[in-house]
Parts: structure tokens; sequence; C-alpha cells
């Protein structure tokens, strides 16, 4: 039937579509559709050229070929669809990808909250990836620095080829930001003999943050850039030529975040008299993040805790069983521990710290977000509270040297 007579509810698509393409005007950039008009290439005297589009006509012939009444929808046998499709609940996930991924070397750990792929070198990861992905869940990918040159990211390499850089070196206690030589960062990365020392004697937390980034990275260090991208877990999602990294594809009108990547280096606290302080405050990125442990440093000197007294602070986390195996193996070195929440939590994790600062006789100001300011880092004691007082649990996890954690962004995380 014309247009003009299925202008009420039933309209078939063609119409629609038709409908809309007269409205267009010929290379427009703001029409305002999520779709591309089709145009064909040719008329009919054989004559090359544009015309007005050609909307999908080939796509939607069968379609148009039903003749489907507009005041009368298709039947669906609902019960024979949803047969054939894999469900999006828990369950699934949990229960049914033991049949459907056998090939798939994973685990479950964090009370199921986190998806850990044991093998890195299995083309088919982004499988089970994809079902982890669409609920917004962390992923764990072990084993990236087996395809790495090791000897690149080692802290005396970096130091040789990039001491005479200047870097803004954070000190994680105080918050206090410095510019200076980054050769004296790496001179104590592994020798606290040489690290900075604060006003009270202590030995400071320092972290270089994130340099370099993005296009430095690239141009200042190209072939640890080039390392980087050939060993990144799930290519198809986190290359930046993978064919579902949507924000590598976005056109170019948009403005995209930093997408990195970044070169975050930190000391260990186990140098440190408080073990209640992280190198990472709590915090949300605004873009998914893959973050791979390269290099994990053995510090020496006084005041250090042992390997085995790492390991013993390590153990009195709430961890997984799977993760406390893990820390027993000793071809396993542990290098950072991650406290992860999920993004729908964060209200709620807003209004317990604004609590704790008041209970603590801290100002807090109207325009202050505790989360966005990454003024907290919640400790032990903080994160049980956080449990029992609204219900939100803490996922713990810890990397291990060569994981890759795949955040999806919103998710909270301190390290």
């Amino acid at each position: 039937p014309p247009a003009s007579q299925n202008n009420e509810q039933g309209s078939t698509l063609r119409d629609l579509l038709t409908t809309t393409a007269g409205k267009l005007r010929l290379g427009s950039t703001d029409a305002g559709i999520a779709f591309a008009p089709v145009y064909s290439t040719g008329t009919a005297s054989g004559k090359s050229g544009r015309t007005m589009p050609n909307i999908l006509d080939d796509i939607i012939a069968s379609v148009v070929e039903n003749k489907i009444p507009p005041n009368r929808a298709p039947k669906i046998n609902v019960k024979s669809e949803i047969k054939d499709e894999p469900k999006d609940d828990k369950k699934c996930i949990q229960d049914d990808c033991s049949k459907r991924y056998s090939d798939i070397q994973y685990s479950w750990i964090c009370d199921k909250h986190v998806l850990w792929l044991k093998d890195h070198k299995n083309s088919n990861n982004w499988k089970l990836f994809k079902e982890c992905w669409k609920q917004g869940r962390p992923v764990l990918v072990s084993g990236m620095h087996k395809k790495m040159n090791f000897s690149l990211w080692k802290a005396e390499s970096i130091s040789l080829d990039f001491g005479n850089q200047q870097a803004d070196i954070l000190n994680c206690k105080d918050s206090i930001v410095s510019n200076t030589n980054v050769k004296e960062f790496w001179d104590g990365f592994e020798d606290v003999s040489k690290r900075q020392k604060v006003k009270n004697g202590e030995t400071a937390l320092l972290k270089l943050k994130d340099w370099p980034s993005g296009e430095d990275f690239k141009a200042m260090m190209p072939a640890r850039y080039e390392d980087l991208l050939k060993s990144l877990p799930l290519p198809e999602y986190c290359s930046p030529e993978g064919k579902l990294n949507l924000a590598s594809h976005l056109p170019g009108f948009f403005v995209r975040p930093d997408l990195g990547p970044r070169l975050c280096s930190a000391y260990g606290v186990a140098a440190t008299k408080d073990h209640d302080i992280g190198t990472t405050n709590l915090h949300i990125e605004v873009s998914d993040v893959v973050n791979i442990l390269v290099y994990v440093g053995i510090a020496k000197g006084n005041g250090v805790l042992s390997k085995s007294g790492i390991l013993k602070k390590l153990e009195e986390e709430d961890l997984d069983d799977l993760l406390r195996k893990r820390l027993k193996d000793s071809s396993e070195l542990p290098g950072a521990l991650w406290h992860i929440y999920a993004g729908k939590d964060a209200d709620k994790i807003r209004e317990f710290l604004q609590k704790i600062a008041k209970e603590q006789g801290l100002e807090v100001l109207p325009e202050h977000d505790p989360i966005r300011d990454q003024s907290w880092y919640v400790n032990k004691k903080l994160r049980q509270r956080l449990f029992e007082e609204y219900g939100v649990k803490t996922c713990t996890v810890i990397q291990f040297l060569g994981d890759a954690i795949i955040l999806p962004a919103g998710a909270l995380h301190q390290v």
C-alpha cells in the first residue's frame, strides 16, 4: 500500500526508511540517524553518478515480498527462538559454560564474579569473554609476560634508556607531587636505601604516574610499544585494530578519552610501616581498561618484608580459594593487590565515604566527590564496615606477573 495509507501503527520498515530518506540532504552528516544512506552507483541509462539513497532494497526485499499486512504482526514462535539463544543470566554463565566452552581453560573467582582465563594463547577465549563482558564483569587473563620481551620491562633497562627524563612523581601517602628526574625513582625501585625519606624518616611510597602516556609512549618507547601491542590479551577487543574494539572505530568527530597506553610504575608497600595505603586510590575510569603487570621488582634493604612475610600479608586478605592456592605456587610472582567494586555500587560507596569523612572530622563540601577526587584508599577495616552497613562486598584480586586485568568502564577499583 502507498506510504500515505500506512502512517498508523504497523507501517512497514520500507515505508519508514523511504519517508526518512526523502527528508535527508545528500552528503549530510547531521541527519541524526544511526545508519548511512546507501547510494546506487549508476542510473538507468548506465551513466555513473549518485542518485537519491537506494534504501536497503536488496536487504529488505524479503520483508517486502512477504506482504505482511500493516495491521497484523507476524506470529513468532517464542519457544523455538529462545531455545537456541544462550541465556544472559548468571546461572547460564556459571553452569552452562563448562559444556559450551569445553576447549577453553578458565575458572570463576571472587564468588564467581570474575572470569579467569588461564591460557592466553587460546584463540577462542574471546567467545567466553563476550558472555562475561555482556554482564559487565572483570576478567583476568594470565601468562601475558610469556609473549613479551621481558628484558625491555626491567627497572634497570627503563632507567638506563630514560633516566634523564623529567616527570611528575607522586608521594602516595600525602599526595604531594614533585617534578624530578626519573632516574631517582628507578634507582630506588629495588634498592630501598636509595629511596626518598619523608620528614619523620620513613621511606616514601612513590609512584611514577602515567609516564609516558598515549602518543608520548609510542614516540618515546617504540620498541616497548610494539612489544605491548603484540602481547595484548583478547586482541579482538583490546588491540587498537581489533574488530570488536569500538573505540578504535569511532568516526573522527567523536572526542575520545585518552586510550593510552600508559606506563604506571610504583613502589610496593612492603618497605613502608603503614600497609593500609595504596598506590592507586579508589576511582573510576571512563573507558574500559586492560592493565598488564609487565614487571615485579623484588625490593631489598632494611625494613622490607621478606617474601614469606608478603605472602602472609596477602593471605590475611579475603581471598578466593583459587587465589590462595595460586599464592603457594612458587612459579608465580604476586605483584599487586586489587579491590574491585561493581559500578552499580558507586552511590552506596560514595555515601559511605562521606559518612566516614564526617566521623573523622573532615570537611565534606557539597561539590566534593570522594571517588572522582581519588581521595580514599579503603582499608581492611573500612571494607568490612562497607559490607556490614551497606551490603557492598569487595572483590579482591591478586595480580601476578604477566596477569592482565580487564575492567569495564564504571567499575570502581583501588590497587
